[in-house]
């Protein structure tokens, strides 16, 4: 990723309802102006294997994808970062007659990571009129009937001193539930406390915390914190409802921890992984390159265990000395220390605990081991000036293949004199661009390096993108998916982003959300198609006068042939399809698709299903049957043949 400085319905003709589905003729749609095109799939002739893990994820913290998105983390600021105008996101509310101050305290903390804390001074208070202080969280902090919000603090205190922690209304002012600490100890100590609400709460994103202090004195706080239940009941853990988006694109693989994220815009400000494991409480966080702060909260085994709970491997980017203001480390003695952490990183995620890494990752809860068995070097290095990656990834390359030689290493950019396990190619396109570039991998040299696209997506629409890009993005997954012999991997980039006022660095995301819903755009459901219906065999095919803007793939396993077809035009395409070699062929197949009226039509956080994937059948399939497949389309047939 380039960083810059500053109701679904299927649309066609011939629709039958019958018994409650959808059944569409085939053959009997009304042909597309210049007769009908020909598709011939050559199906007793497959030319390779499809790559098993050619779907899969790639983020980073970019739009609020982590903080304030994926991490389940409620409140934001929580390490009560200042500016000039005071502590963001925390306000001081005196109740009644209350009365005292708050400030940064930046010579006393719980940890040496955390430094500094939130100062307290309570002048006047009691029992009816407290000193509280405010969050409202990311955008809003939602709250949901009969649930259990699990939170926690680290506080002292001079003076005898209680707390009270509540959610609150922002609309009613009411009290939805709440816990108190009785007593706050003189030394830093964490606090924990949980929040259930009843039956007769409203889900809503219209709340705030409260932390209400009932006695004159003085109180020092830092890492307060609220999560709500979170996928798999990860403590510290992930948001449910996106967590269960991403299961639907059915990946195979979370390239991690991301781009721009991984180098930083300075090398002291990468993503140093060492420094994001362990307690909260032992984690400074870090500056994103997208200009605003990650607590590391979501850290790497936070990612390793994102990658467990949703069964995919994790692709692992270690920091390969270069960071995006053209800093860079160079080669040799100055590297070897950077070198050296990314060996001790593949031990944490790939060491048992006899090993030093592989027992610090089970003193951080988990003894069992990742699977591992790609690694890439750095990120996007061709646009270091420096010219210093050739000899920079040969450094890694060595030294991470010498002490684990099964592992494929990925190159960020094509080197000169080493050898390249795998090469990451990253697009950025239009969808007219993708329509003209989907050949591009079809005449590729087969003898050299494997091809990763780390990063691509077509970028119409915002902040998520609209069908146009849906279209151009189904256009170019045919043409890797013809290529999947030699594309081992894709990852659509970025997959975030939070749709509210002042949180999008970058449009044209995948999937959208605020603190209350997630929804995903119609390249979400593309992508989602085209990995739930994937072969393991690539099957040759040759289309005939077709229009320009007409694309297909088609591969099969298990007696299925997963037939992909693309319209990005506005006309209607007929099309023959002959399966050749096919010795029998299922009457009736499964037809999903994905339709619009416009290039333009979307969905949004609040009409997130405008474009989804309809479920049909297509009757009179044979071994050559003809199919009409509507303007503005993505389908994929499901043939079961012999």
């Amino acid at each position: 990723m380039v960083k810059v400085v500053r109701i679904g319905i299927a649309i066609g003709l011939g629709v039958v309802v019958s018994s409650g589905c959808m059944e569409i003729q085939a053959g009997a749609q009304t042909t597309a102006p210049g007769g009908v095109a020909t598709l011939t799939i050559h199906t007793d002739k497959p030319a390779a294997k499809v790559s098993p893990t050619l779907y899969g994820m790639m983020t980073e913290e970019i739009n609020y994808s982590y903080e304030g998105g994926l991490y389940a983390e409620m409140v934001s600021n929580r390490n009560f970062l200042a500016t000039w105008a005071g502590i963001e996101d925390w306000v001081l509310k005196p109740l009644g007659n209350a009365d005292g101050s708050v400030e940064v305290d930046r010579a006393d903390g719980p940890s040496a990571a955390l430094k500094n804390s939130m100062k307290l001074t309570v002048k006047q208070a009691d029992a009816s009129n407290p000193l509280t202080v405010l969050n409202g969280g990311w955008w809003g902090m939602t709250v949901r009937p009969t649930t259990t919000y699990t939170g926690s603090f680290y506080a002292k205190a001079a003076g005898a001193q209680s707390v009270k922690v509540s959610l609150v209304s922002d609309v009613t002012g009411k009290t939805l539930a709440s816990a108190s600490i009785p007593s706050l100890g003189a030394d830093w100590k964490k606090y924990d406390f949980t929040l259930k609400t009843g039956a007769e709460v409203t889900p809503a994103l219209t709340n705030h915390l409260t932390l209400a202090f009932e006695k004159p004195g003085t109180v020092w706080l830092q890492l307060v914190s609220l999560f709500p239940p979170t996928y798999h009941n990860r403590p510290n853990g992930n948001r449910a409802d996106i967590m269960e988006m991403m299961a639907g694109m059915n990946p195979k693989f979370l390239r991690m921890p991301g781009g721009n994220y991984l180098e930083g815009d300075h090398i002291r400000e990468r993503f140093d992984w060492k420094k994001t494991i362990g307690p909260l409480v032992d984690r400074p966080g870090h500056r994103s390159p997208w200009n605003y702060r990650s607590t590391d909260g979501l850290g790497l085994l936070e990612f390793l265990e994102w990658c467990e709970d949703l069964k995919i491997q994790p692709v692992l980017a270690v920091y390969a000395g270069y960071s995006l203001q053209q800093e860079h480390v160079n080669p040799g003695a100055d590297l070897e220390p950077y070198v050296q952490d990314a060996l001790d990183e593949i031990e944490y995620v790939t060491g048992d605990t006899s090993t030093k890494w592989g027992a610090e990752r089970a003193k951080d809860g988990h003894p069992a081991t990742f699977p591992l068995t790609y690694v890439e070097v750095g990120n996007e290095d061709n646009f270091d000036r420096s010219k210093s990656y050739d000899a920079r990834y040969a450094q890694f390359y060595d030294a991470i293949k010498k002490k684990y030689p099964n592992l494929q290493i990925i190159a960020t950019t094509p080197v000169r004199g080493h050898v390249m396990d795998v090469l990451d190619d990253h697009y950025y396109k239009r969808a007219e661009q993708f329509f003209a570039d989907v050949h591009h991998y079809d005449k590729t040299d087969r003898n050299g390096p494997k091809i990763f696209i780390g990063e691509w997506a077509t970028r119409e629409g915002s902040p998520t993108t609209n069908f146009g890009a849906a279209l151009g993005d189904a256009a170019w997954m045919t043409g890797m998916e013809r290529n999947s012999d030699i594309i081992v991997m894709s990852s659509y980039a970025p997959m975030f982003v939070n749709v509210n006022p002042g949180a999008m660095q970058w449009a044209s995301d995948l999937m959208g959300y605020n603190a209350f819903s997630v929804y995903g755009s119609p390249s979400y459901y593309a992508q989602g198609m085209f990995s739930k219906n994937l072969g393991t065999e690539i099957l040759p095919g040759d289309l005939q006068n077709a229009g320009e803007r007409f694309f297909y793939s088609a591969t099969r396993s298990n007696g299925t042939i997963y037939l992909k077809l693309v319209n990005g035009s506005s006309t209607p395409q007929q099309i023959k399809i002959n399966l050749t070699g096919a010795s029998s062929v299922k009457p009736t197949a499964k037809l999903v698709s994905l339709s619009a009226p416009s290039t333009a039509t979307t969905n949004s956080i609040t009409d997130p299903k405008r474009v989804v994937p309809v479920e049909s059948t297509v009757r009179g399939v044979a071994r050559e049957f003809t199919h009409t497949v509507p303007g503005y389309s993505i389908e994929v047939l499901n043939i079961a043949a012999q």
